[in-house]
């Protein structure tokens, strides 16, 4: 084998197809878009995602569903067997040092998941009943 004698395969490589060049070529006068309709003219040729043709898109014939919180994005959850580890007063800041709680949060909250051995105080964090039960059952106590 030499490095001029190399070829692609046969049926490799197509001639590009000049549309629009006659009637001879086979490809003249519409130039293979056909007759009318938005596909026939100029820069037309694209419809938008979910076009139905003027009928109402099933995008807006179906019921919107659901409830989404812009605040449940930004509070991180923590489990109550986490605050075992932590030595001190809890607030926000000891949680984000721990790395309990990512760079993103801008609250968190405290859920009862597993128990607490340990008295601790809490302060500045939300907690859910439950987790303030079981801390305060503790013997620790629970600040706003």
């Amino acid at each position: 084998m030499k490095l001029n004698t190399l070829q692609p395969a046969p049926g490799a490589r197509t001639e590009r197809v000049r549309v629009g060049r006659g009637i001879g070529s086979g490809l003249g006068k519409t130039a293979g878009r056909g007759h009318k309709g938005s596909f026939a003219r100029s820069g037309k040729g694209k419809i938008k995602a979910g076009f139905e043709g003027g009928q109402m898109p099933l995008r807006k014939r179906l019921p919107k569903v659901g409830f989404r919180s812009r605040i449940a994005g930004d509070t991180a959850e923590v489990m109550l067997y986490q605050l075992d580890r932590l030595e001190g007063d809890i607030d926000f800041a000891a949680l984000r040092a721990a790395k309990l709680v990512p760079a993103t949060a801008k609250r968190a909250k405290i859920v009862k998941k597993g128990d607490v051995a340990k008295a601790i105080v809490l302060k500045g964090v939300l907690a859910t009943a439950g987790a303030r039960a079981a801390i305060e059952a503790a013997g620790g106590k629970v600040e706003e």
